[in-house]
């Protein structure tokens, strides 16, 4: 894998990936994300989509799924992640909650790249609730 980062000015850069996938990134948050939000937005993705394939493997009726990510950081520099929780909420038809529970928890602990790459460092933590459709 390969990106190119460019700064474009103030504190603000263009990211690109090297599939030529673009995203902006604000230190100061005024025009996009900051970096560490998306850190936050890549484990909540990642984690996401093993819950997603995990369910429609397991041919669960799922509708939709959206992962808040709450991390709280450091307060020395650098400002790093001391934790990270995932909350998913899972939406569908019929849905089993032993198998939203093995989905998030197959995630945490053996599929999301991201949260296994951090989870040396920061303590991650997930939950998940089901709204019935």
């Amino acid at each position: 894998m390969e990106a190119t980062v460019t700064w474009r000015d103030g504190l603000v850069f263009d990211g690109q990936s090297g599939t030529g996938h673009a995203v902006v990134m604000d230190g100061d948050k005024a025009v996009a994300a900051s970096p560490m939000e998306l850190v936050l937005m890549a484990a909540g993705g990642c984690s996401s989509v093993d819950v997603v394939s995990i369910l429609q493997k397991a041919r669960q009726q799922v509708a939709g799924v959206q992962c808040h990510v709450k991390g709280e950081r450091a307060d020395a520099i650098p400002a790093v992640f001391t934790t990270i929780y995932l909350h998913f909420l899972v939406r569908g038809t019929d849905l089993a909650e032993h198998h939203v529970e093995r989905a998030v928890a197959l995630s945490a602990d053996k599929y999301c790249s991201v949260a296994k790459m951090l989870e040396s460092s920061v303590q991650i933590t997930h939950s998940f609730a089901i709204e019935t459709e």
